[in-house]
């Protein structure tokens, strides 16, 4: 569990990136849907729920978002 959860963190931080609305829901679902496994995975929720629940959250967020100004 230790090396998934490592590896769900590296994965997680170099994907949070995006310019527009699109790639924001689309890193955002997915930063979410690793989120949500691995709560999922760990909870009585399960795994795929997790991901499902933790991926449509992110990519709401994601899409609402503006990015950070440079």
């Amino acid at each position: 569990m230790t090396k998934f959860a490592l590896l769900a963190l590296v994965a997680l931080s170099a994907a949070a990136c995006g310019h527009t609305d699109g790639t924001r829901a689309l890193t955002g679902g997915l930063i979410g849907a690793g989120g949500g496994a691995a709560i999922g995975s760990v909870t009585g929720i399960g795994a795929g729920a997790g991901a499902l629940i933790g991926g449509a959250g992110g990519a709401g967020v994601g899409a609402l978002t503006t990015p950070a100004k440079r």
